[in-house]
């Protein structure tokens, strides 16, 4: 699996990369990545239609391993698929912006 770093990723979203945030619309709510589509975990695999197949999608939870589950899926299914490792939770404590 494919593992991203938070710094790797604010330079990614500089360059427009796309990330899911598969944690549940609540969560999603309280705090996200900028830009970040919210499709949570077991609403993923009926939603790849809506996942672009011709450009990297970083994938992103509260911590690291529900995304990182998610990244195998989406691998499995001919994504070009990365894990933020950390997930919201470091970006957050990086002191990075946040949306709600």
């Amino acid at each position: 699996m494919r593992e991203t770093t938070i710094d790797q990723l604010a330079a990614a979203l500089d360059q427009g990369a796309a990330v899911i945030d598969v944690r549940e619309p609540a969560e999603f709510r309280e705090g996200h990545v900028p830009g970040a589509i919210n499709i949570p975990m077991d609403q993923l695999f009926a939603r790849l239609g809506e996942v672009d197949r011709d450009r990297s999608v970083h994938m992103v939870c509260a911590s690291g391993n529900r995304s990182g589950a998610m990244t195998e899926v989406l691998t499995a299914n001919g994504f070009d698929a990365i894990n933020v490792a950390g997930g919201t939770n470091a970006w957050i404590r990086s002191g990075r912006p946040i949306e709600k």
